[in-house]
């Protein structure tokens, strides 16, 4: 037991870690700490512990366990729910999970990289036609993912700015009210869109899923709009925040910018590195549902236990020199994406969209730079995934 320190903490640089995390990184890998009502939980911050960890079957995501960690006032205020796939856990959630792996291979995923560089293009041409700068969230950033996940669901993409803004609410609030009105304004879209696709089928993974499995009773349409409305929302929130966020930092570290400009075969390597560097995510929760022990240390049964991906991904004795960006490191054992069952099914689908999204700007904006003085930029605070809020950019 050490002194405990709040968690979650703001960033002070968007892409490292909070400043008063570094004590945590001081008493690895396992420590506890509090959270914003004076509960403790465990933290854990040593990689190889949370790989374990994240892979032992008596750390649950069950949300309605009392015991699992409530991090901020908002989460607290929310009805308690188990949301699918990611709320379940094992067998429930294999289940789930093996409807969706064929839809997130990484065949799946190589076969849409023409559709995923053709919108990339489309979206970069509009950049240029408008002049030689933009914001590059709402200009690239967030369309890419949102309708590349558009397309994989069979959602259409001219909703983009409804789903966009429920999305919004739903993941920041502010209030509690505002998360369960917008939770129930996607879910009754879903419910619409899915009740119309039984009716006139299209393209896309809800068509798929509703020829499937609703017929054959293994899914209702509430149980499918729940689904179709994790993969919608987690499908683009995430990659729209590494592409902000990593071309940020990539403009923050010329020396790093310019060998992957030199080299673009760097770039998958460099994806790796920047989703270990960055770590959006920062912040995995479980319960513990057995007693476990770890590093000399007994998590008790009922004990909320959480990740801080910013601080694993920065272990010392796993990363050299883990504050630096290297594009020469092997960074692919990286706990962005999560890691055991609950890791993320869309990761060969993000990694094209990164690598196709970054690679094209570096190439086409040669003279990409920030328009304004970095210090100006807004970014989100710690209680949500991290990124930038606004970047405008000039080239």
């Amino acid at each position: 037991m050490t002194e405990a320190v709040a968690f979650p903490q703001d960033r002070t640089c968007p892409y490292h870690p909070p400043a008063g995390y570094r004590k945590f990184r001081d008493d690895r890998p396992l420590t506890r700490t509090t959270l914003f009502d004076g509960r403790p939980v465990w933290l854990v911050t040593g990689h190889p512990e949370a790989r374990a960890l994240l892979s032992d079957g008596r750390l649950s995501t069950n949300v309605e366990n009392e015991g699992f960690p409530i991090p901020t006032a908002l989460f607290r205020d929310v009805p308690r729910r188990r949301t699918p796939l990611l709320g379940l856990d094992d067998p429930e959630h294999n289940v789930q999970r093996r409807m969706l792996i064929p839809a997130f291979s990484v065949k799946r995923a190589t076969a849409m990289r023409p559709r995923i560089q053709g919108t990339v293009d489309r979206l970069i041409d509009g950049m240029l036609a408008r002049g030689d700068r933009a914001e590059l969230v709402s200009a690239f950033a967030l369309p890419v993912p949102s309708s590349v996940i558009c397309e994989l669901l069979g959602v259409p993409y001219a909703d983009h700015e409804y789903f966009e803004e429920q999305s919004r609410r739903l993941l920041r609030g502010p209030r509690a009210a505002d998360v369960e009105d917008a939770r129930e304004s996607l879910l009754a879209y879903l419910r619409e869109l899915i009740r119309a696709k039984r009716v006139r089928p299209g393209g896309g993974l809800l068509d798929e899923l509703a020829a499937e499995h609703l017929a054959a009773g293994r899914l209702d349409v509430d149980e499918l709009a729940e689904l179709g409305l994790i993969l919608l929302v987690a499908g683009y929130e995430t990659t729209a925040n590494m592409i902000s966020l990593g071309v940020f930092t990539l403009l923050h570290h010329p020396e790093q910018l310019a060998q992957l400009r030199a080299a673009p075969e760097l770039l998958p390597a460099a994806v790796e590195e920047l989703m270990r560097f960055l770590s959006i995510a920062d912040g995995m929760l479980r319960v513990a549902v057995a007693d476990i022990e770890v590093a000399g240390t007994v998590i008790r049964k009922d004990d909320g236990v959480v990740f801080p991906t910013s601080l694993i991904n920065r272990d010392d004795t796993v990363y050299a020199d883990p504050d630096t960006l290297d594009w020469h490191r092997s960074a692919r054992h990286h706990v962005a994406f999560g890691f055991g069952i609950h890791q993320c099914l869309g990761q060969n689908l993000a990694r094209a969209e990164l690598e196709i999204a970054l690679g094209t700007l570096l190439r086409r904006l040669p003279g990409l730079r920030l328009a304004v003085p970095a210090e100006r930029i807004p970014f989100k605070p710690g209680d949500t995934i991290q990124g930038m809020i606004e970047l405008p950019v000039a080239w």
